[in-house]
């Protein structure tokens, strides 16, 4: 598919979704087939969203290298075509990310996020032969991921420059860091997708941002596809006004939660769970919120409401 056709699904809220487990920590590819078409009911449909499977929110880099092509592809049979799944490749090196890329291909997904090969401490040079190489190899649309707060993980600008200039680059999620200036990746957003990975949606919606990331759509889709619709209408204060009262307070809760045991999906799933569709435990050696944690969690969820929807 040509990139001005994959800019066109790329939008919306990116929904990072959990990856279920059982009681014995195998992936349960049934119950994410069925979580599929509940978050398509509940929003996540072409236009509005995107779905993003073996992301480092929905444990990507724990899963083995025989277990993310059949989630993913159980994703892709439950969605039917009626939203866009992305799958994630997280801190590879070139070969396997090929391999991989290759295989999402194949599987239906029509794109990939990828972050710079972390595992290889890559320069700015290594990451530009690295998405160059992903780029030339697989006729699939690649989501950049900047990350600044990862060692050699920040992507510079001048960086940006040359690898938009690849032809399946469709996207960045962007983060710009404590030291790098917002609103620079903006001049890139005539060629590619610029996806907000900041708390200032309102912001980036005014500078040229097409969609946005989060902590919750994964769990509970509705709220971020309301706000979504907010900022297609140009309603850019309600929408950050709907975001704040949901983020700010969950940011806070996930930072003191992942203070005492790590792993990204944890909140996530704990809000699955509250929601009436749990995803089981996170891998260890992360562990599951606690019952505090689990009630000081349902408690803000009642505060906005959505145990009411």
């Amino acid at each position: 598919m040509k990139r001005e056709a994959l800019r066109k699904l790329i939008v919306g809220a990116v929904a990072t979704v959990p990856t279920p487990f059982d009681d014995d920590f195998n992936v349960d590819n049934g119950r994410i087939a069925e979580a599929t078409g509940r978050w398509i009911d509940q929003g996540l449909v072409t236009g509005k969203a995107v779905i993003k499977v073996a992301a480092s929110m929905g444990e990507g880099p724990q899963l083995d290298d025989d277990e993310w092509p059949g989630l993913l592809s159980a994703v892709v049979g439950a969605a039917r075509g009626r939203v866009p799944i992305v799958g994630s490749i997280y801190s590879k090196d070139t070969v396997r990310s090929i391999r991989h890329a290759k295989q999402a291909l194949d599987l239906g997904a029509v794109a990939i996020q990828v972050n710079p090969p972390l595992n290889s401490d890559p320069t700015q040079d290594d990451i530009l032969r690295y998405y160059g190489a992903l780029s030339d190899a697989v006729d699939i649309g690649i989501i950049v991921y900047n990350n600044p707060w990862a060692p050699n993980g920040r992507i510079f600008i001048e960086t940006l420059r040359k690898i938009v200039e690849f032809e399946n680059i469709v996207a960045i999620k962007w983060e710009p860091g404590n030291d790098a200036d917002f609103e620079e990746v903006f001049e890139l957003a005539s060629t590619v997708n610029i996806i907000d990975n900041t708390i200032d949606l309102a912001r980036g919606r005014r500078l040229g941002s097409i969609g946005f990331t989060s902590i919750g759509s994964g769990a509970y889709p509705p709220p971020y596809v309301r706000i979504w619709d907010m900022l297609e209408a140009g309603r850019l204060d309600e929408a950050q006004a709907a975001w704040d009262m949901v983020d700010k307070p969950l940011r806070r809760f996930y930072d003191k939660v992942t203070s005492k045991s790590g792993g990204q999906g944890r909140v996530t799933k704990g809000m699955s769970e509250i929601m009436g569709y749990p995803m089981g435990s996170c891998r260890p050696p992360s562990l599951p919120l606690s019952p505090e944690e689990m009630a000081e969690l349902r408690g803000m969820m009642e505060g906005w409401g959505w145990l009411d929807d």
